[in-house]
């Protein structure tokens, strides 16, 4: 197994002091950039020119998960602004072949998000063009969700899928990550963990990702 990395997502930061907010979480592996269109999710968050400038000035990586409309379209540009990585839903990608391979012309991991109720099985075939598979835990949209247990035997199917191509593809989860959910995550093959409040929430964010990282690390 991977090693464990935890991504704090900033949709759960102070929006109006987001330099401070990456500070505080300057041992993360990467900061999770949540950007929501209000078409594909019932939300809006941050768009590309923020998201250009937190590239500037983040003290970590950072993994923009795109739930938006027309991925094909906008996905390349933030892959174009330095990000270590950039994903975009399967649901909403007409050619998620070419994206994949775009994105990683273009500097940037790829990644490829599934909503819970997706099935993996379909997109099995394209574990070699990606980088990372995020299975979301949560419906998209919203932080401070509970854990959808009923996506722990998908996680299963996917770490095993990986692990049988020999492949070196980040399986991550995104929604309702805890100290506790953590555990069961992991159990079931995950490796990279998306935390919001859990990190935001707490007194210290650092510490809270410290201890995400030793909870989740089997």
């Amino acid at each position: 197994m991977a090693k464990c990395c935890i991504n704090p997502s900033i949709l759960s930061a102070d929006f109006a002091n987001l330099q401070a907010e990456l500070r505080k979480i300057s041992n993360a592996d990467a900061v999770h950039v949540d950007v929501m269109d209000n078409h594909f999710v019932p939300n809006l968050s941050l768009g590309l020119p923020v998201v250009q400038r937190l590239q500037e000035i983040s003290p970590v990586p950072l993994d923009a998960h795109l739930m938006i409309e027309h991925a094909d379209r906008w996905a390349p540009a933030y892959a174009d602004a330095g990000l270590a990585s950039v994903t975009f839903h399967a649901e909403a990608s007409i050619a998620p072949i070419k994206l994949a391979r775009e994105l990683r012309a273009r500097g940037a991991k790829a990644g490829l998000a599934l909503r819970p109720g997706t099935g993996i099985e379909p997109f099995l075939d394209l574990l070699g063009e990606v980088d990372m598979l995020l299975i979301m835990t949560v419906e998209p949209g919203f932080g401070g969700q509970e854990f959808l247990d009923l996506t722990l035997p998908k996680i299963r199917r996917a770490r095993a899928a990986i692990d049988g191509s020999g492949l070196e593809v980040a399986l991550q989860v995104d929604g309702g990550i805890t100290e506790d959910t953590i555990q069961r995550a992991a159990e079931a093959g995950a490796n990279v963990f998306v935390a919001g409040s859990a990190v935001y929430g707490a007194d210290d964010p650092s510490e809270a990702i410290d201890r995400l990282r030793a909870a989740g690390t089997l």
